[in-house]
């Protein structure tokens, strides 16, 4: 499985909005102005974003996007999926049309990485990656 443009860029703008103070609107523009990335992309990534209702937007000048909830209660697993789709491995994992599922040795493991993945990424919120971000600060090196 490989994590695409989509779901990192995603992600690096919703912990960008996150770190901003309470209810502060963040247009795509200063968005990419200050993560590097595309505003047009940016753009394009929020639409399925908006429609699952993990980032809002208000229009006119004073405009921009929020995170659509409380960060706490937004996974990277449900950004991921938002933007991405299935997370599955292989098709055939929740697949009942496959004539080999009762037989399949693989479908297991596939089964079985496809639930560890989402275990891992449905537990970390929004609210988790900006207080790692916040440790990042405070970590001294000494040589």
């Amino acid at each position: 499985m490989r994590i695409s443009t989509k779901g990192r860029y995603s992600l690096e703008a919703l912990l960008y909005m996150a770190l901003l103070p309470s209810g502060e609107y963040a247009s795509t523009r200063t968005i990419a102005e200050n993560t590097g990335l595309s505003d047009g992309y940016l753009e394009q990534l929020f639409i399925p974003l908006r429609k699952a209702g993990i980032v809002q937007g208000i229009r006119g000048p004073q405009g921009g996007y929020v995170p659509g909830r409380p960060v706490a209660t937004i996974t990277v697993g449900e950004v991921l999926r938002a933007v991405e789709g299935s997370l599955e491995l292989v098709e055939c994992v929740n697949s009942q049309s496959c004539p080999l599922r009762e037989a399949c040795v693989s479908r297991h493991t596939w089964r079985e990485l496809y639930k560890e993945i989402s275990s891992c990424v449905d537990t970390i919120t929004l609210h988790d990656l900006v207080e790692a971000y916040h440790a990042m600060d405070r970590v001294e090196y000494v040589i």
